[in-house]
């Protein structure tokens, strides 16, 4: 089957190289352009674009899907469309270029968390079996009839940065059999049923972790915002960055609620209902460190907000 590709990040590429495997012809990507990276702000182009160019793909650079892309697809004359986390819109008339139409792969089970943000809205509320959604592409957000699904269980505490990394690669059997199916016809795809829900995109200020909520809400904010936008706490009115979190034992010994201390050589942050060991931060302006060294170069106690 002809496709034309639309995706930019790394957890777009295991659908691609899927696609490339399974013998489909992908005659064109489209990605995002390249974007200035690192401390020095090198200009570098998606991992979409990577994969692409080695896989001698033709590649249409272009931050939005207007006139320009849409003049380009239509002259690849593509049986369908494939879009993984593009990060743009598909409008008309190029929504209706190819044969067979758009389809999206969408990591959540829609119709819950339709939106920018769904593995990271979903962990944020406390879930943990994860889904994908192969949907048709129509012009309402994530509305489309639903071709295939799958879905894993994850431990509590999964960072949304792991997790969509494991979606990504098994969801390519979900996308597969949407693609096949379309083409042989045995698949026409049903429309969802339930209340939507939406995940809207994570500011930075998602980030800060309210430590007035049960333990079991902390830890499973922080797997949302981990890796991006990135948790943290106050310190003496500072952010603290908490890279690494997990649930350990209640200690005997109880402190002041958001109190973090050195307990058998571990940073513990114990709150109201259950504890949490700090296991990696990165204090303001400085590289990131072990939790426990941190806080014994604050004398083994600090009060975290």
């Amino acid at each position: 089957m002809r496709i034309v590709f639309a995706g930019t990040p790394e957890f777009a590429v295991p659908s691609l190289r899927a696609l490339l495997n399974a013998g489909h012809e992908v005659v064109g990507a489209v990605t995002r352009e390249d974007a200035p990276l690192g401390r020095k702000r090198v200009l570098t182009p998606s991992p979409v674009a990577v994969v692409a160019a080695e896989a001698g793909i033709p590649t249409l650079k272009a931050n939005r899907l207007g006139e320009e892309a849409t003049a380009w697809v239509q002259d690849l004359a593509p049986d369908l469309g494939v879009i993984v986390a593009y990060g743009g819109l598909v409008r008309e008339p190029l929504l209706s270029l190819p044969r067979l139409g758009w389809v999206n792969l969408h990591f959540s089970e829609l119709p819950r968390w339709r939106g920018a943000a769904p593995v990271q809205r979903a962990l944020q509320a406390g879930e943990q079996r994860l889904g994908v959604t192969v949907f048709r592409l129509v012009a309402a957000l994530d509305a489309g009839d639903v071709l295939t699904r799958d879905a894993s269980d994850f431990p509590a505490g999964t960072p949304a940065g792991e997790a969509l990394a494991a979606l990504a690669e098994s969801g390519t059997g979900a996308l597969l059999a949407a693609v096949d199916g379309l083409g042989s016809g045995a698949l026409t795809g049903e429309p969802q049923t339930g209340e939507p829900s939406y995940a809207h995109k994570l500011e930075r200020e998602d980030g800060r972790l309210d430590l007035t909520l049960p333990a079991a809400q902390v830890l499973a904010h922080w797997a949302g915002v981990t890796p991006e936008p990135g948790a943290f706490v106050m310190v003496d009115e500072k952010p603290l960055k908490v890279l690494s979190l997990r649930a350990v034992e209640r200690g005997d010994e109880i402190q002041d609620p958001a109190t973090a201390s050195i307990r058998g050589g571990r940073a513990i942050l114990q709150l109201a209902d259950g504890d949490l060991e700090l296991e990696r931060v990165q204090p303001a302006g400085k590289a990131a460190m072990d939790g426990a060294a941190w806080l014994r170069g604050r004398g083994g106690k600090a009060v975290v907000r």
